[in-house]
């Protein structure tokens, strides 16, 4: 039997995905295999049916639907991963994949294995995993091993089901091709050839390229559809607190000049970016590195990976660190991983050794997750291997910087060229004796237009909220705290287009410290274009959330959904309060329509099949 090679096809959207598939690239390096790992968009989905040795790793949303890059891709598999956040760049290979005419044997000649990476705190847990593994089984492929669900909620993460499924999948792959099973493995100690290598230029000649890539950026303005490749600058108006400043939380409200990109959007669509790091963050790298933040270089790749198009040519190592490196990030296993094949310190490598492995994982969650340790400070407690890195491997140990999404919080119909987002500031502490910051949060925050001119390239991306498009059929949405962002867009939307049958549920801690867009709303309900129902969480003894406002409203309800044909909306935070809001839905069903518990269910269940119920939630 011929000896495969691998091909690893990855589609990620927060970068978890993309780190299991390298992971399973350089798994399969050890074994001495000849191995690819590819975006999905990034490949030619033609070759696929002759490829030897396949697998797929892939995300998910949180609604159970398929990421971005299968938009272009193909169905033909050997192994396939998935991400319960599934990213956007699967979703039309999903549909491909379940095209009804494809033939019941299309992959009668594919070995195919299925592994889920999911968070059971979502309703939808693995569901996208589950399901492509029944459809790989319809159209023929044979299955190497059951599917593995992993599950971030696990105390020891997602490993403690893929450390297992990985070393079953290897078995399996090596009992299918014997000859593989003869070659000698890398030591586990001995480094891997760098991704890219580094090649650094002379200052001079290196200072008018750059030139040339700053006036090309500048002419950004011009450029008529933003997208991720090419963001458009857009320049920061306002940068507004909107809690009061005795309120533990800082939430902005940040205002930015879309004039001359040909952005258009609607309610329910999102704004992406990519934040940057930190200015000490970025010189304490270079420190901890010995590395000159002015230097420039250029990037050769290895093998068939592309050079990342977002890095300019030639870059600085100050620009590297800042706009496209997570060095501050919680590191992953891998990182550890590779800290210990620079390691020449006996200590220091003995603990990261005990990091890396399957039994150290407690000790790895207790040192670095349960803590949220970042990276630049895993690198300050191993000096000695941090003094060995080599440059050439930075893009291998540090991830690449994921683009950030925010719901649009206005309406182009009420804010001509003007794009607003509402951004909670995440800041909390841990037994590190630093606090722990969110990195785009805590960018945007500093960002001071009345400093001087900022401009922050972005683009739009369809959201996952579709709104009604008669005027007569109402609209009821729950949104406590910034789950109202795409409510406010909405709203603007709506009473712009005549559209008065609107019902908000808006929920916070305190009328006085964190009622967003107060006057807003008092308007639109003075002139009829909204009724209004709060709960403020803390201004009395009895906590009352949304989802009990939703149960006391149960005769306007029913009467909204049951005879004027009503769409719910939900969004907000993940963790409970949707299938609460959705648990009150079902008293009011019951309570006002007469309807058994399982009827009720069947009516919410119908509801969101038919797109009246929706819902945008984030952890």
């Amino acid at each position: 039997m011929s000896k495969p090679g691998l091909l690893v096809l990855y589609g990620s959207q927060t970068g978890t995905a993309q780190d299991t598939a390298q992971r399973i690239g350089r798994q399969a390096q050890r074994k001495r295999l000849q191995v690819r790992v590819l975006p999905l968009d990034d490949y030619n989905v033609a070759d696929l049916i002759s490829e030897p040795l396949v697998v797929f790793v892939c995300s998910t949303t949180g609604q159970g639907d398929p990421p971005d890059n299968m938009k272009v891709f193909h169905p033909w598999t050997h192994l396939f991963t998935c991400h319960t956040s599934i990213s956007p760049c699967l979703q039309v290979f999903w549909r491909f994949l379940f095209k009804r005419s494809l033939p019941a044997g299309s992959l009668r000649r594919v070995d195919c294995a299925t592994l889920g990476l999911g968070d059971s705190s979502y309703p939808k847990f693995n569901f996208v995993a589950k399901k492509l593994h029944k459809r790989l089984v319809q159209l023929g492929a044979g299955v190497l091993l059951p599917v593995g669900l992993a599950d971030d909620q696990h105390d020891l993460g997602a490993d403690a089901v893929i450390d297992p499924w990985l070393s079953a999948f290897w078995g399996r792959v090596f009992a299918l091709h014997p000859a593989l099973a003869d070659r000698t493995p890398l030591r586990e100690e001995e480094p891997l050839p760098p991704t890219y290598t580094f090649h650094f230029l002379e200052a001079v000649k290196e200072k008018l390229e750059e030139e040339e890539v700053d006036e090309e950026e500048l002419g950004g303005v011009l450029r008529p559809a933003p997208s991720q490749a090419r963001p458009f600058a857009a320049r920061l108006l306002s940068n507004r607190r909107v809690t009061d400043a005795s309120h533990f939380q800082d939430v902005r409200l940040l205002e930015f000049d879309i004039t001359g990109s040909n952005m258009e959007f609607a309610a329910g669509d999102v704004a992406m970016m990519f934040p940057c790091n930190s200015t000490r963050d970025v010189l304490k790298f270079c420190e901890l590195l010995g590395l000159e933040p002015e230097a420039r270089f250029t990037l050769r790749a290895s093998g068939s990976t592309a050079v990342p198009s977002r890095l300019p040519r030639p870059c600085s190592l100050r620009l590297l660190a800042q706009s496209f490196l997570d060095v501050g990030a919680m590191p992953r296993r891998s990182f550890f991983e590779l800290l210990a094949t620079f390691s020449s310190n006996e200590m220091e490598l003995e603990k990261l050794l005990e990091f890396s492995s399957a039994a150290g994982q407690d000790e790895l969650h207790g040192y670095c997750n349960r803590p949220r340790r970042t990276a630049l400070e895993v690198l300050t407690d191993f000096p000695h291997t941090t003094a060995d890195i080599k440059v050439d491997y930075l893009l291998d140990l540090f991830p690449e910087i994921q683009p950030r999404s925010f719901s649009i919080a206005s309406s182009l119909q009420a804010h001509p060229n003007r794009l607003q987002i509402l951004v909670a500031v995440v800041r909390y502490r841990t037994k590190m004796h630093e606090p722990r910051r969110g990195l785009c949060s805590s960018w945007l925050a500093s960002l001071d237009p009345a400093q001087g001119e900022v401009y922050v390239p972005q683009w739009v991306k369809k959201g996952t909220l579709k709104f009604p498009k008669e005027n007569t059929t109402p609209v009821i949405m729950a949104g406590p705290g910034t789950g109202v962002a795409p409510f406010r867009s909405a709203l603007q939307e709506r009473r712009a287009e005549g559209k008065n049958a609107n019902i908000l549920f808006f929920g916070c801690r305190s009328e006085s410290k964190d009622f967003y867009f107060r006057s807003e709303w008092e308007e639109m309900v003075r002139t009829g274009h909204l009724t209004l129902v709060t709960a403020f969480s803390r201004d009395q003894e009895e906590k009352v959330y949304v989802q009990r406002r939703v149960k006391e409203k149960a005769a306007l309800l029913w009467d909204s959904i049951a005879n004027r044909n009503a769409c719910f909306y939900i969004a907000g935070n993940a963790k409970q309060m949707p299938s609460s809001v959705c648990d009150s839905l079902k008293e009011v069903f019951q309570e006002e329509g007469g309807l058994s518990s399982d009827e009720a269910s069947e009516m919410l269940e119908a509801m969101e099949r038919s797109g009246r119920l929706q819902s945008e939630t984030w952890s």
